[in-house]
């Protein structure tokens, strides 16, 4: 967490000015006199607003947040509505777990308009909250939404100075053959069981189960994923709970330090996140303890219990991606890495078209698909890293191969700051070089046999340089990359 790259120092401003807009919902509805229960509603939904929001230009991402309204509202007045009605409001959160999996096919947008609407109902469970209380949710909520996109689009835009990189699309795919599909159905199928198990270990906090259910199937594409994201929420909620009992018991729910406290947690959640869902979870459980602190029913057995809800929902999606339409860790790691390899294609060949002379080409748009692809890569070969794998051998070549992917990230950044030079001038050799890293890739994703290059670039040629570096590192990811009999890619 402490020492992972933050070009920019990104991520220490986003969650900077998480803090400050989470601060400014709260103390606004505060100021309003809405009720506690609504103040901390409004400061959950300013968070997510400014977490889930993840879309590619300033524009759209105003777009997703003036639509959250939409999918959060309706679900919240449901959930109140149906409080008191045990089987409809099971049957209901069910269906809204289905429909915010499947709205991930529709990208960022999709992604996040399904993370609010699951955790507006999920909020008024955690809250116990009644009809009587929706205009006064509703307005702490839309308060917030207000102030969280202030915060983000005129007090501090910092996607207007630096965009966000585009994620890379979702795997393609028809019918139950859309990743997207298998996981709703998933999700499901885990939420139903954690809802049953988690009801049979309490009646009031049965919700962390089917939440725990929900936050491991985000961001994952393959039955691994959603296995090591389980363990770490686990490992998270552990060392979370341990600080728990040493800091948010003691003090009782005292507001001004709680407060101090919930916005470190609120940083930590934010600087985090990219880096290590462990360290992330481990903040997420302390402000919870917090919260409960604040509303004045925080004790140990509380903390217990929700480790024992967290473990239920871990063990659940466990089964559910073992179990229903699972989407296989190899097949994932395949297709990862392939799209990573073609776009170190595209990027060589916009770096060899600028050099050319081509001012339309733009390798450095490249360059950032290329490093959210390896981020992509990374997330889908964890489970082949993770410490408990109990295959050597597979650990080592995973290892191996995420190694050569970052050499070529490295070549590729290197090439396209050479390209950028104006004083850069076209070499003939480039354009062999160029071709001979085109055959290799198509001889990676082909299965056909790939030779390392002989010829050693000068200190004169430092786009020779990079792009023989790129030769010799797509050169030794063959080994890795195939099985024994060589002919096709295993993702590690």
């Amino acid at each position: 967490m402490f020492v992972a790259p933050d070009p920019g120092r990104l991520r220490l401003r986003n969650a900077t000015r998480a803090v400050i807009g989470v601060a400014a919902a709260v103390a606004v509805s505060e100021l309003c006199g809405l009720s506690l229960t609504a103040s901390i509603t409004g400061g959950l939904a300013a968070l997510l607003a400014l977490f889930t929001v993840t879309d590619a230009t300033v524009r759209d991402q105003r777009i997703t947040t003036a639509l959250l309204p939409m999918a959060g509202f309706p679900v919240l007045a449901l959930a109140a509505t149906l409080h008191g009605i045990t089987p409809a409001r099971d049957a209901a959160f069910l269906a809204v777990v289905f429909c915010g999996v499947y709205a991930r096919r529709w990208g960022p947008r999709g992604h996040a308009l399904g993370i609010f609407a699951f955790m507006n109902f999920f909020i008024t469970q955690f809250l116990h909250a009644v009809p009587a209380q929706l205009p006064e949710l509703c307005t702490a909520v839309g308060l917030a939404l207000f102030v969280a996109g202030a915060t983000r689009f005129v007090l501090w835009p910092i996607e207007r100075h630096t965009p966000p990189a585009a994620a890379p699309p979702a795997l393609p795919g028809i019918g139950l053959a859309r990743p997207t599909t298998r996981q709703a159905f998933q999700a499901t199928a885990a939420s139903a069981l954690a809802l049953l198990v988690g009801q049979l270990l309490s009646e009031e906090r049965w919700y962390w189960a089917v939440g725990t259910v929900w936050w491991i199937f985000v961001n994952t594409a393959s039955r691994g994923e959603t296995l090591v994201r389980g363990f770490r929420r686990v490992l998270g909620t552990v060392i979370g709970i341990a600080v728990g009992l040493l800091v948010a018991i003691p003090l009782h729910g005292a507001p001004a330090p709680t407060a101090a406290l919930v916005a470190v947690c609120v940083f930590g959640i934010f600087f985090t996140a990219a880096v290590s869902y462990s360290w992330m979870m481990l903040a997420v459980t302390v402000m919870v303890s917090l919260l409960y602190g604040l509303l004045g029913v925080l004790d140990p057995s509380l903390l217990g219990l929700r480790l024992a809800e967290t473990g239920v929902g871990a063990l659940c999606a466990a089964l559910a991606v073992a179990l229903v339409l699972p989407v296989t860790t190899h097949a994932t790691n395949d297709a990862w890495i392939q799209r990573a390899l073609h776009c170190v294609h595209a990027a060589t060949a916009e770096a060899a078209a600028r050099l050319a002379g081509d001012e339309s080409a733009d390798p450095a748009s490249r360059v950032a698909e290329l490093e959210q692809l390896l981020g992509r890569v990374r997330l889908s070969v964890a489970p082949l890293v993770h410490p408990l794998n109990p295959m050597p051998a597979r650990k080592r070549r995973a290892r191996r191969v995420l190694a050569l992917l970052d050499d070529c990230a490295r070549e590729i950044r290197g090439l396209a700051a050479v390209a950028a030079d104006p004083e850069a001038s076209h070499d003939a050799r480039l354009a062999a070089a160029c071709w001979r890293v085109e055959a290799a890739v198509e001889a990676l994703t082909g299965g056909t046999d790939i030779t390392a290059p002989t010829e050693q670039p000068t200190a004169s040629d430092p786009a020779l340089a990079h792009l023989h570096g790129l030769e010799r590192a797509l050169a030794e990811l063959a080994q890795p990359l195939r099985t024994p009999a060589g002919s096709r890619l295993v993702g590690a």
